[in-house]
């Protein structure tokens, strides 16, 4: 008869969830802050300009990042698969590091001229690299290091990390506004403050990833070096490719449009004030958050193909009801209850998106094969999503953009249903 684990036992197991979820929350936290900052330190390197040109510089390299991480799902999907998970998620965490004491250390346009926006979009080109690759590489880690009854549930820390670096971000700025700096003290030099603390608080996730385990999937590996992580490899998979884009199109413009431009649509559309639009967001983020390790063990339990099934169908029956009502309701309350609705059934597909990818390819691909196609569709589609909406607004219909993400989340539901079951078909073998 087997021992019971111990306490020190499963300390033992969750030391690697801490180790890879503590690092990809430091990363997005850097990621987060320079679109949370970038209000105050736009003049800095744009200042002969008006606030709106300098926002909408400040906005295009903030684009450009995004366009990087296609690119870096790639590259560090790659290394994950031939050098090692853990040797990736190391490299991944020093980039964004390197990135954010860039931003920390650059001189103003006042002090360098031109220079100074050219080292902050070399910055950022990191930044984005390293984001690129922290998803796809943080995926596979936390799904090949858990138990097989509880891939689910370990794979929702994925999720809770990268929204709890997003809150960390958002409060650290509020904590700023409201008890530490004036505004004028922010843009001379303040902004600086989270990207120092970011770029120190990365290079210590350094430090804890280089003491990871090695994953057992890759260290018992047996493919030859030169096919691991490979786009020639990679194209024996096109059904899984195609299988991810698909899956993650809803994904993607639902999350971008209820964790980041809902905030703007509050203010644009509900008429709601800034700071009542940042509560909402705030108090929804967080139960998100919360909800993440519970909707994983939901899908433990009953089973990934059902769940993504009945996300899919509830996003489609729920996502133009609960935009509509949110573009005429004036209660903090009930705005913050229908975010919480629209995020909460989604953490149904946020919580095991990783492992769902991570199971269509074999461990000699897996990293690129989650990070490369997921990264280029959160590109094209989460980063266009706020675009698209403020386009259709400008022409005068807002709500065009209801059909455009109801249609995102049919077309997702619709690859979910013709999807193989990944538990039954699942290219990961029980240890």
């Amino acid at each position: 008869m087997s021992a019971m684990p111990t306490v020190a036992s499963k300390i033992n197991q969750l030391k690697p969830v801490l180790g890879g979820s503590i690092g990809n929350l430091i990363e997005w936290y850097d990621w987060y802050a320079y679109s949370v900052f970038s209000l105050y330190f736009a003049s800095v390197f744009f200042p002969k300009q008006s606030a709106t040109a300098q926002l909408l510089n400040t906005a295009g390299i903030f684009a450009i990042g995004f366009l990087m991480r296609p690119i870096g799902g790639w590259l560090m999907g790659s290394y994950a698969d031939r050098r090692g998970r853990k040797a990736a998620l190391t490299l991944s965490v020093l980039l964004m590091s390197a990135g954010s004491l860039m931003i920390t250390l650059v001189p103003g346009y006042a002090q360098i001229g031109i220079a100074a926006p050219v080292i902050l979009v070399l910055a950022r080109m990191l930044q984005g690299l390293s984001i690129g690759g922290e998803y796809g590489t943080a995926a596979t880690y936390l799904s090949e290091i858990a138990p097989p009854h509880r891939r689910g549930f370990y794979s929702s820390f994925q999720y809770v990390s990268t929204t709890m670096g997003q809150l960390i971000a958002l409060s650290l700025l509020m904590m700023m506004e409201r008890w530490l700096l004036t505004s004028e003290q922010l843009t001379a030099w303040g902004w600086r403050i989270p990207f120092a603390i970011g770029g120190l608080l990365a290079l210590s996730a350094i430090y804890l990833r280089r003491n990871l385990p090695e994953t057992e999937f890759y260290t018992k590996e047996s493919v030859s070096t030169d096919r691991r992580g490979t786009m020639a490899e990679l194209r024996k998979y096109r059904r899984e490719v195609v299988t991810i884009v698909g899956y993650t199109v809803g994904l993607t413009v639902s999350y971008y449009t209820f964790s980041t431009y809902i905030q703007k649509f509050l203010v644009n559309t509900a008429g709601f004030s800034k700071q009542d639009a940042t509560l909402v967001t705030t108090i929804a983020l967080f139960a998100f958050m919360l909800l993440q390790p519970l909707a994983g063990l939901l899908a433990d339990y009953a089973g990934r193909k059902r769940i993504i099934f009945i996300y899919g169908t509830m996003a489609l029956l729920t996502t133009w009801p609960i935009i509509s009502l949110l573009g005429n309701t004036r209660e903090v309350w009930q705005a913050a209850l229908l975010v919480i609705l629209a995020l909460g059934i989604l953490s149904l597909n946020t919580s095991i998106s990783a492992i769902i990818k991570a199971e269509l390819f074999p461990v000699h691909v897996r990293s690129l094969g989650v990070s490369f196609p997921y990264a280029l569709t959160v590109a094209l589609f989460g980063g266009t999503a706020e675009y698209i909406a403020l386009l259709f607004k400008s022409y005068g219909h807002a709500e065009w953009f209801y059909w455009y993400l109801t249609a995102c989340v049919a077309l997702s539901l619709i690859v979910s249903i013709r999807m193989r079951d990944p538990e039954q078909y699942s290219q990961m073998e029980d240890k």
